[in-house]
């Protein structure tokens, strides 16, 4: 048994303010015992493409990861930062999950996939993540004292294959922050996490972003946990806060034992 939890958000461009709400709740989830935390898609730098290109670092080096290293240790925790915009060798930028071990060590990161090129029925309206982030090109499974982390961000969500991939990969528990916008969120949030739970039959952590946002971006929120057989065992409303829950990967276990899902797929090419 081990406690999780998931920091839900209302960020802004500014990433000291950002940081100042994120360290307030980790403490709060430090104090009931939590030892894997995520934060939502854009915790540290939510704003537009300048912003982005602004407060971007190297994988693994600069003052704002520095930042959040600190925090993993000191609140002794293993920290996934659900994504962070990383300079690449090429200049481009990548929306990027970093996760730090309870050491303040970067363990792991992972490159969003799948970018969000949309129109929404909001003020917003037009999204294009492309126009400022690169796709990443691969999958991301990471080890951990808790079971294995698989990795993925927002609008993979949508994309069922990714999922069953981190399954095969060993995954027991995965990862989904995200900036769902209000109105696909009120749509399809909750029943594309308990659907990818219960083709995993895996443990999913989802963390959201919350509320209004600058240019007209409004968030739906509603963080939460759901268990391998697809049950939300911890949930948020729409306001910033925390939530957690003990998560017993047996139960994954016991399930996958008695409906070994996986082993009865038939159309493993067709879906490579």
């Amino acid at each position: 048994m081990m406690k999780a939890g998931v920091v839900q958000m209302t960020s802004s461009a500014d990433p000291s303010h950002n940081m100042k709400a994120l360290q307030a709740s980790l403490h709060r989830l430090s104090e009931q015992g939590v030892k894997l935390v995520l934060t939502p898609e854009n915790a540290l730098v939510f704003g537009s493409k300048q912003d982005y290109q602004r407060h971007a670092e190297r994988l693994g080096h600069g003052p704002l990861q520095q930042q959040l290293a600190e925090l993993a240790h000191h609140y002794d925790l293993w920290l996934v930062v659900g994504a962070f915009p990383i300079q690449n060798d090429n200049g481009m930028l990548s929306s990027t999950s970093l996760v730090f071990d309870n050491a303040g060590h970067l363990r792991g990161s992972y490159d969003k996939l799948h970018l969000f090129d949309v129109e929404v029925a909001d003020a917003h309206g037009r999204y294009c993540e492309s126009d400022y982030f690169e796709a990443g090109d691969r999958l991301a499974t990471l080890d951990t004292p808790f079971g294995c982390l698989g990795l993925s961000i927002c609008y993979d969500v949508r994309f069922a294959p990714m999922y069953q991939a981190l399954r095969a990969q060993g995954a027991d528990i995965i990862t989904v922050p995200a900036a769902f916008t209000r109105v696909t969120g009120q749509a399809h949030w909750e029943t594309l996490l308990r659907a990818r739970a219960i083709e995993t039959q895996c443990w999913v952590i989802a963390a959201g972003q919350c509320g209004e946002h600058s240019k007209g971006r409004q968030t739906w929120g509603h963080s939460m946990i759901i268990d391998p057989w697809g049950q939300v065992v911890a949930s948020l409303g729409s306001e910033p806060g925390v939530t957690w829950a003990e998560l017993d990967l047996s139960v994954g276990e016991s399930i996958r034992h008695k409906m070994p899902v996986l082993s009865h797929t038939r159309l493993q090419s067709q879906l490579k």
